[in-house]
C-alpha cells in the first residue's frame, strides 16, 4: 500500500529518478535525496557498535541478524555508474582516511562501500554541499545534567571551520525509482524513508545501551521475588495450550 502511495504521488513525472523533497504519500514524510548512502553509513555505525557487546546478547545477535540481512539486500541493489563513481574519488578517500573509510560488502571481499567516518561530517553541510549525512534530528537544548556541562565545550567549537576541512565529494549515483521500490519490497518494511527512520533510531538505541553498558549485573541487586508479581501466568490461569 504505501510502495502504491508513492506511485501516485509522483504519477505526474516522467523522470526515472524520484525527486528529493518530493511528497511521498505519507503525511510529513518526503523522498529522501541519498537513501543508499544514508542506509550505508547507518547500518555499518550500527554494526560497529555492536562488536563492542558481548557475543552471547541476544540483542546483539538478533539486530546483527536484521542490519545484515538488509545491508545485503541494499548492496545488492547498485545505481548506475557506481564503480566508476568510486574511481573518480578514490584519490580523495586515501587523502583523507580520517573522514572516508572503505568497507568490504558482504556480497564479495572484491567489492565495497565507501561511507563517512562518525562525526566526520558535523559542520560541514552548506546550501551547495548538503549530501552528507547529518543524522536524525533532535530536540532543542541540553536534556541532561551532563549535557549541559559539556555545553560550554560544544559551544566554542567552530563547526564551520572544522568542516572546512573535510574534502567536497562527487555525490554517490542515485538510485532509479523502480531500485528504490525493489529494495521496499524486499525490506518490506514501508518506504525507504521509512526504513531509513528505523535505521536511525535502532543506531541511536545501540549507541544509549552501549553507553550504559546493559549486559553487567545491576549494581544494587533485587530483593528476592522483586519481579515475581511480573512473571508470566503466575495471577490468571493459563491461557496456551501446553
Amino acid at each position: 500500500m504505501r510502495h502504491s502511495l508513492r506511485l501516485l504521488a509522483q504519477v505526474e513525472r516522467s523522470t526515472r529518478f524520484l525527486e528529493a523533497g518530493a511528497p511521498t504519500g505519507l503525511a510529513g514524510l518526503l523522498t529522501h535525496s541519498a537513501p543508499r548512502s544514508t542506509l550505508l553509513y547507518l547500518y555499518n555505525d550500527t554494526l560497529e557498535k555492536l562488536k563492542q557487546f558481548p557475543e552471547s546478547s541476544v540483542y546483539r545477535q538478533s539486530t546483527e541478524a536484521l542490519t545484515k540481512h538488509r545491508l545485503r539486500i541494499l548492496e545488492e541493489v547498485k545505481p548506475e555508474g557506481l564503480e566508476e563513481w568510486q574511481s573518480r574519488i578514490q584519490s580523495a578517500i586515501d587523502a583523507f582516511p580520517n573522514a572516508f573509510r572503505k568497507v568490504s560488502t558482504s556480497i564479495s571481499d572484491k567489492s565495497f562501500n565507501i561511507i563517512w567516518r562518525p562525526h566526520a561530517t558535523e559542520g560541514s553541510a552548506s546550501a551547495d554541499y548538503d549530501e552528507e549525512y547529518s543524522g536524525a534530528s533532535h530536540l532543542e537544548g541540553p536534556k541532561y545534567e551532563d549535557d549541559k556541562q559539556n555545553l560550554g565545550t560544544a559551544m566554542a567549537r567552530d563547526m564551520k571551520a572544522e568542516g572546512e576541512k573535510i574534502p567536497r565529494i562527487e555525490a554517490e549515483p542515485s538510485l532509479t525509482g523502480e531500485q528504490i521500490g525493489e529494495i521496499e519490497l524486499k525490506i518490506g518494511a514501508g518506504l525507504i524513508e521509512e526504513v531509513i527512520q528505523v535505521a536511525e533510531g535502532e543506531a541511536k538505541l545501540v549507541e544509549t545501551l552501549l553507553e550504559a553498558k546493559v549486559w553487567e549485573d545491576l549494581e544494587e541487586k533485587p530483593t528476592e521475588g522483586q519481579w515475581a508479581y511480573y512473571q508470566r501466568d503466575t495471577h490468571t490461569g493459563t491461557t496456551q495450550a501446553r
